[in-house]
């Protein structure tokens, strides 16, 4: 009960009075800074205050593995709304994320998206979604940036990893870079599916060997899904998370 009343009155106030913060100077400051730099740094400081004001630790593993300047794909589990911004604070890269085009629609939140230059993906239009992931392929080749995905497609209700879609790999492939897996685990207490408030708590994330698609062609993405299921997988094994292999499937 105790728990209860410090989210409902203590943590979810200030996770609400820091996002409307810093997303107004994220706003201001797209408004002269075109290239996207300045407001991931600026989202990236949001992320840990907002880890900071939630009592969420955070422990991180293989960041010695990524080189801080370099591209890469990152693909990671997702389970829980903390996913993105634990990524966001852990790793110092400069990040662009494939969301879902419904996200872009949000007031306020759809035009910092747009601003920032993340990539709106439609579900629902198969033309569409290789359209995004095309162009997502051409801004990391051309401004040496890395997108964040989480293949699956969507949160797990069940804490299970699911099949890995193939759109992620596309783009790894058609743009020459290494595909990075990364596992999160505990973020699904933190905030579990279906739940609006945040509890304290900590999250384990570790960051895997970076996999080269040098070589590789758009025919070799299925099995590029299948050795980053593996991988993540790998990751999570000795975690708190219940974890229950499948097979990774094809998909866009």
């Amino acid at each position: 009960m105790l728990a209860q009343l410090r989210a409902l009155f203590i943590i979810d106030p200030l996770i609400i009075v820091c996002t409307i913060a810093y997303g107004s100077v994220n706003l201001l400051v797209s408004l002269f800074e075109t290239t996207g730099r300045m407001q991931v740094a600026i989202a990236r400081a949001w992320a840990r205050m907002l880890l900071r004001v939630s009592f969420v630790r955070m422990k991180v593993e293989g960041l010695e593995k990524i080189d801080p300047n370099g591209s890469y794909v990152f693909v990671a589990n997702h389970l829980s709304y903390m996913d993105t911004p634990c990524i966001l604070a852990a790793i110092p890269v400069q990040f662009r994320f494939m969301a879902k085009k419904g996200l872009f629609k949000i007031p306020f939140l759809g035009y910092h998206l747009s601003r920032a230059g993340h990539i709106a993906v439609p579900r629902d239009n198969p033309r569409e979604a290789i359209k995004a992931m095309t162009e997502a392929g051409k801004m990391i080749r051309e401004r040496g940036i890395s997108v964040l995905i989480f293949p699956e497609g969507g949160r797990a209700a069940d804490a299970k990893l699911k099949p890995f879609k193939e759109g992620a790999f596309y783009i790894a492939i058609n743009s020459g870079v290494s595909v990075v897996p990364v596992a999160i685990a505990g973020s699904e207490k933190i905030l579990p599916f279906g739940s609006g408030t945040v509890s304290p708590g900590k999250v384990t994330l570790r960051i895997g060997d970076p996999i080269s698609t040098m070589g590789m062609t758009s025919k070799d993405r299925g099995s590029l899904a299948l050795q980053l299921h593996d991988a993540v997988y790998e990751l999570l094994k000795d975690t708190d998370l219940v974890e229950v292999k499948e097979e990774a499937g094809a998909g866009v």
